[in-house]
C-alpha cells in the first residue's frame, strides 16, 4: 500500500504558527519529499532522528528535499522539540492522539494488559518491557551499540564540540579520542547523545509527553518522489529501530539518490 494518498489528505497542526494545514503543503514541486512520522515527541527516536536531519541538514536542502515530519504531542511539545533540536518549526505537525499512526497502521507497540492499571499506567509497563527488548527486537543491540561504538558509522562529535549531558561534566568531543580513536562512532560517544536527551525530556516531561497513553506508539519513514510515486519506506518495529541502518540512518537517501541517476540514460 502507497501511504501517499492518507498523507496528501491529512491535515495537522502546524508548529510554527499553530494553524492547521495539510502536512504536505508546499511540498509539491520538490523532486523528492521526506515524510517522517515519529512516535512521541520527548521519545528517544524522535530526538536521535531529528539529530540526524539537523546534522545533513544542509546537503538535503541542497537537493531540494521536502522534508514533513509529524510527531505525537501539542504544540507546546512541538514548540520544546524544535528549540532543542533545531528542527523548524514551519516542517513539523503535532498528532495529540496518534490517530495519522492509527490509519497507516504503524506498530502500537507491547500491549500486555494489566487489570486495574490506567492507560497511562498500561502503557508505561508496556514502554519499560520494550527497553527490555520484549516486544521490541534489537533495542537492546542498540543500546549496547551506543557504549561499544561503531566502526561503520562517523564521528557524532567534533573534536571541539562541548556536550553537556548530567551528571556528567561537560565533555569535549576529543575525549572520546582516548576510547579508540576518531573518525567513525567511538565507544560511549552515541550512549552520551542519548543521556543529553534523556536529560532534557525527563526536565520537560510533562511538556514533551502531555498524553502518556502512546508512549509505545512507533513510527515511520516515507520518501516519495513529486508524482507520489513511494521511493522508499521504513516502518519501525521496536524502540531504537527508527533506522533499517542505525549505523548512517539516512543513508537511504544517498542509495535512492544513486538509483536515480543509474536510471537516467547517458548519450554515447
Amino acid at each position: 500500500m502507497n501511504p501517499y494518498p492518507i498523507l496528501q489528505n491529512t491535515q495537522r497542526q502546524r508548529v510554527s504558527d499553530g494553524t492547521t494545514q495539510p502536512i504536505l503543503k508546499n511540498g509539491e514541486t520538490s523532486p523528492r519529499t521526506l515524510v517522517l512520522v515519529w512516535p512521541q515527541l520527548g521519545d528517544f527516536d524522535s530526538l536521535e532522528y531529528a539529530w540526524w536531519v539537523q546534522r545533513e541538514r544542509k546537503q538535503l536542502q541542497a537537493e531540494g528535499l521536502a522534508i514533513r515530519a509529524v510527531g505525537i504531542g501539542d504544540r507546546a511539545s512541538g514548540e520544546k522539540f524544535c528549540q532543542y533540536t533545531g528542527f523548524p518549526p514551519e516542517e513539523l505537525f503535532v498528532d495529540s492522539e496518534a490517530e495519522l499512526h492509527r490509519q497507516l497502521d504503524l506498530y502500537s507497540g507491547l500491549s500486555v494488559n494489566v487489570p486495574g492499571l490506567s492507560e497511562g499506567q498500561k502503557a508505561w509497563l508496556n514502554l519499560l518491557l520494550m527497553c527490555a527488548g520484549i516486544g521490541s527486537p534489537g533495542t537492546l543491540a542498540e543500546v549496547f551499540r551506543g557504549y561499544r561504538g561503531d566502526k561503520k558509522a562517523p564521528q557524532l562529535i567534533g573534536d571541539e564540540e562541548v556536550v553537556k549531558a548530567p551528571p556528567l561534566p561537560p565533555l569535549k568531543g576529543s575525549f572520546f579520542n582516548f576510547a579508540g580513536g576518531r573518525g567513525f562512532q567511538r565507544p560511549f560517544e552515541l550512549a552520551t547523545l542519548r543521556l543529553r536527551n534523556m536529560v532534557e525530556v525527563l526536565r520537560h516531561w510533562n511538556t514533551y509527553v502531555p498524553n502518556p497513553a502512546y508512549l509505545t506508539q512507533r513510527g515511520a519513514t516515507f520518501l516519495f518522489d513529486r508524482t507520489g510515486t513511494l521511493l522508499y519506506e521504513h516502518r519501525d518495529r521496536a524502540i531504537l529501530g527508527f533506522a533499517e541502518n542505525p549505523s548512517n540512518p539516512l543513508s537511504f537517501l544517498s542509495s535512492d539518490r544513486d538509483a536515480e541517476k543509474a536510471a537516467i540514460p547517458t548519450n554515447s
